[in-house]
């Protein structure tokens, strides 16, 4: 059994992690073999996260007063958290590809961005396109006028030297 003095580092550590990451998960793991588990923590340190098994009440009392506070107050059951002060996104699509092969992985509730998220949401994020591609694509819409713009001039010296290129080949250009 831990000391009293264990315990208070432990909500104090769990309230620093929670301030800091502004995007988690609250999943449930019963049932998930070690391999699993294992499988499961390299799968979010890929996805540039954290895994961290909770006590409900732990978790309740270190979210006190902070924003996440309503959604890590009324847990039942096994409880782990999966943060991350990254892209969230990324981290919902490596948890959604977990959960589909592992059906004894389930989620509970999230929290993205300030702001609480069901769990019906949490496939709808994983959906949306990863933070590399939405700004590939803004830079694509970005430079596509001037591409066109630079192509369109040198369609007009292209075509004129054709023109030309083929007026010395008739011999229309004699004095």
């Amino acid at each position: 059994m831990k000391k009293k003095s264990d315990k208070a580092k432990d909500l104090e550590a769990l309230r620093k992690e929670l301030e800091k990451s502004p995007n988690f998960f609250v999943t449930g793991y019963e049932k998930l073999t070690v391999q699993q588990d294992f499988e499961l923590r390299k799968t979010i340190r890929g996805a540039g996260g954290s895994y961290k098994v909770v006590k409900n009440n732990l978790a309740a009392k270190a979210s006190e007063g902070l924003p996440s506070g309503n959604v890590l107050g009324a847990l039942k059951g096994m409880t782990s958290l999966a943060y991350t002060q990254k892209d969230p996104v990324a981290l919902a699509k490596a948890l959604t590809a977990y959960a589909k092969t592992n059906p004894a992985f389930t989620f509970k509730a999230g929290f993205v961005e300030g702001r609480a998220v069901e769990v019906k949401n949490i496939q709808e994020l994983a959906n949306l396109p990863s933070r590399e591609e939405i700004l590939s694509k803004l830079l694509y819409v970005i430079q596509a006028p001037a591409q066109r713009l630079v192509t369109a001039i040198n369609g007009v010296g292209r075509k004129l030297a054709v023109v030309v290129d083929q007026g010395v080949k008739e011999n229309k250009f004699q004095a």
